[in-house]
């Protein structure tokens, strides 16, 4: 079961914390330490890179597990420990040493993970003097541990989950890095788990080594294989539950969830390679052997050519079997690939030993998806084999060109830029763009993981600021479920929901009101202020911005309590504020005739404020690509008509709120509806700024 599902409370006994220590710069504001400790001894495993030139924390852990008597991971990003000569195992036992003391273990029960530069010695120094304040934040925040060993990454990569052994819960967390310098064995990433379930050493290593195998294994960025990929679990046993023993059905379970857990990273990885813009998933069937499948599978998602047509959206599918005919003939392999059968984006394109007629703009437009799937079958065995890999972009070279020196210390000696290299056409068309929504209105509700994410968070806002610069008038309309969910549960209160919405009572009327409107917007107000911006936080109950009377329920359906439907918008208000240049950012919190708050849905609201306001354009940020067919393919454009008769069919849940109020504010004069992957940094410029767009038109 997903921690969606529950709850997001980590593992019983474990406690997480991350500081800033200055290991990117002296001084630097960011956190680049990240501590996992237990408060008993644990079971440990691990599996590490088979880089020969590993780098000094990876020697020390490989040799020790499996083990017991583990107490704690501490991991720094920044400095990679690698590389350096015998200097690099003193480093590693001295922050051992210092985290040690700090917590109150020995040294030989703490275990060191680094990512980062190369060939630098490790500010040892640094780490030990930040121990006090490390273990001294150490608490529930995994979000914040999981911040802190990022590199290149785009995204913060975390994952929880609970099952049932014996009739007791038992809780995982785990978080991930991993950008660039990606390959199978392992696939640079960091990952640690933690659980709660009781387990021998060996028994956990067995099922931590299946589910890497299975996972991080398939993984394919740039070909190069990391010194540092670590892969670390730790179990302590404080569920209470029994002991998983081999091959059991408890065993079973527990491999099933490290799988589930890192399949899920493993994507998220994959994902993010650096500078990219798209998955890429292989599949290849039809040969004898599993590992020569995955060989194959493995040379098509890590061919240059491919990645760079897929950067592209290029249906150029000879360059997808130039890939795999390169691999049988430099492995000697006995493959006749004559017969091989290629479908991309589930369309087939190559059967029978020659090609299959496509419609190749769409193709085009369905490889221009944040998903792209290759599946290839030889037609000549039982066995197949996945690889997961990502497009080749402008930003994988501009990211590795400065990863050691930094951003601009190549600018000297490098040659100028040639001519062709600057992309003219899309520079034109952007700010065509531009000078189309200069002085215009546009209304964006703010949700999903932009919301959680530290770094979406500061790419959406950044984006605020750039829109605000180039004469758009944003308006800002931000929910908070998952924040709100979390704050009730820590009162223990239970969230209930109908039909995509809050049930909402006496009680639960304050937390709203507190978390909207006195912590999100406030964090929100002050991160684009903090980068620029000119925003103003708005309750809907200042200045009867949002005057709001109790929805009432439907025959049949359950009373929502304080959770109310719009009358009115004050539209004056925000004249007000957009002509003096401010960017409202509005908290969905409605003012009711009888002085009642009332829980707002932040779709609904949205809606309803771009169309009082008089917005051109109204955008939805979600935890989706945008609006999907049946089939769960991405639909880039659509018209109200056939949104609405998909209603309760395709579209359910929570997207029917966000469907209506797409409808209602077509109705009342919105010109066009835009719904997008808030998951992908800067969506926002992209789909308004460019004529391909990244998610759902609707008009």
């Amino acid at each position: 079961m997903t921690a969606a599902a529950k709850s997001f409370a980590p593992p019983i006994g474990f406690r997480f914390g991350a500081v800033a220590a200055g290991i990117r710069e002296p001084g630097g504001a960011r956190r680049d330490v990240a501590l996992i400790a237990s408060d008993r001894p644990c079971a440990a495993a691990g599996v590490f890179t088979v880089n020969r030139m590993c780098a000094a924390p990876v020697r020390y852990a490989a040799a020790r597990l499996p083990a017991e008597g583990i107490r704690a991971i501490v991991a720094n990003s920044g400095n990679a420990n690698a590389l350096v000569g015998p200097l690099g195992a003193a480093d590693e036992r001295a922050v051992a040493n210092a985290i040690a003391r700090a917590l109150g273990v020995e040294a030989d029960q703490v275990l060191t993970a680094s990512t980062g530069a190369i060939g630098i010695r490790l500010p040892a120094d640094r780490i030990a003097a930040a121990a006090p304040a490390l273990v001294a934040a150490l608490g529930d925040d995994v979000a914040g541990a999981a911040e802190a060993i990022r590199t290149t990454d785009l995204r913060t990569k975390l994952v929880f989950r609970e099952i049932e052994i014996g009739g007791e819960a038992v809780r995982f967390a785990a978080i991930a890095k991993g950008s660039g310098m990606i390959h199978p064995q392992m696939a640079t990433m960091l990952c640690f788990i933690a659980t709660d379930a009781r387990i021998a050493p060996t028994t956990l290593q067995g099922a931590l080594a299946a589910a890497a195998d299975e996972t991080f294994n398939t993984i394919t960025v740039d070909g190069d294989m990391s010194t540092n990929d670590a892969l670390i679990a730790l179990a302590n046993g404080a569920s209470g539950a029994p002991t998983v023993e081999p091959q059991s059905a408890a065993f079973e379970k527990v491999q099933a969830t490290l799988t589930e857990m890192c399949a899920e990273l493993a994507r998220a990885i994959a994902a993010d390679g650096e500078g990219a813009t798209k998955l890429l998933v292989v599949d290849v069937a039809g040969v004898a052997d599993r590992a020569v499948a995955r060989e194959l599978a493995r040379a098509v998602a890590g061919g240059s050519l491919v990645k760079s047509g897929l950067f592209g959206g290029d249906p150029s599918w000879g360059r997808i079997l130039a890939a795999l005919g390169a691999r049988i003939g430099a492995r000697g392999l006995p493959i006749d690939p004559a017969g091989v059968t290629l479908d991309v984006q589930g369309v087939r394109v190559y059967e029978q030993g020659g090609p299959v007629a496509f419609d190749k703009d769409d193709l085009s437009a369905r490889m221009h998806k944040p998903e792209v799937t290759v599946r290839l079958d030889l037609g000549q065995g039982p066995a197949s084999g996945r690889a997961l890999g990502c497009d080749l972009t402008f930003d994988y070279v501009k990211i590795n060109a400065e990863y050691y020196s930094g951003p601009g210390a190549a600018s000297a000696t490098a040659p100028h830029r040639a001519p062709g290299g600057v992309n003219r056409p899309l520079i034109v068309e952007a700010l065509s763009y531009i000078r189309k929504f200069a002085g215009k209105r546009a209304v964006i509700k703010y949700g999903g993981a932009a919301m959680i994410d530290p770094a979406l968070k500061r790419s959406f806002a950044e984006e605020m600021v750039l829109l605000q610069s180039a004469g758009l008038r944003p308006v800002i309309v931000h929910g908070g479920g998952p924040e709100i969910t979390k704050t009730l549960e820590s009162l223990g209160r239970k969230s209930e929901f109908a039909d995509g919405q809050r049930i909402t009572g006496a009680e639960e009327i304050r937390v709203v009101e507190m978390v909207l409107t006195g912590r999100i917007n406030t964090e929100i107000v002050g991160l684009i202020n903090s980068l620029g911006g000119n925003a103003i936080g708005l309750s809907g109950k200042d200045g009867r911005l949002l005057q709001a009377h109790k929805l009432m329920p439907a025959p049949g359906k359950p009373d929502l309590g304080f959770v109310g439907e719009i009358e009115a918008v004050n539209a004056d208000l925000l004249d007000m504020f957009l002509e003096r240049g401010y960017l409202p950012v509005i908290s969905p919190v409605g003012f009711g005739s009888d002085g009642a708050s009332y829980n707002i849905n932040a779709d609904l609201a949205a809606g309803e404020i771009a169309a009082a306001c008089g917005a051109e354009r109204l955008i939805f940020l979600t935890d989706v690509a945008g609006i999907l067919d049946d089939e769960g393919n991405l639909i880039s454009q659509i018209k109200a008509a056939e949104l609405e008769a998909r209603l309760g069919k395709g579209i359910k849940g929570g997207m029917m709120v966000k469907a209506q109020a797409i409808l209602d504010a077509l109705a009342d004069g919105v010109s066009a509806v835009h719904v997008i992957d808030g998951r992908t940094p800067h969506s926002v410029v992209a789909e308004l700024f460019t004529d391909r767009g990244v998610g759902t038109l609707v008009t």
